[in-house]
């Protein structure tokens, strides 16, 4: 996935990556809360949607 112009998505991405599920699923909350008081357009919950589709979770290292 491309980078975004939103710092929350790449970040998102990152996480998943990672396989740190707990942060990504703590993102997409955050960017659901910013869509659910219009504090965001819609975009960033957009990208988050696709990215939860296209980028699969990776395996944590420990």
């Amino acid at each position: 996935m491309a980078r975004s112009q939103h710092q929350s998505v790449n970040d998102y991405v990152a996480a998943r990556q990672a396989g740190d599920a707990k942060r990504a699923s703590q993102i997409a909350r955050e960017v659901a809360e910013r869509f659910a008081t219009r504090t965001t357009d819609g975009s960033e919950a957009a990208e988050i949607f696709d990215a939860s589709l296209s980028v699969p979770l990776g395996s944590q290292t420990k």
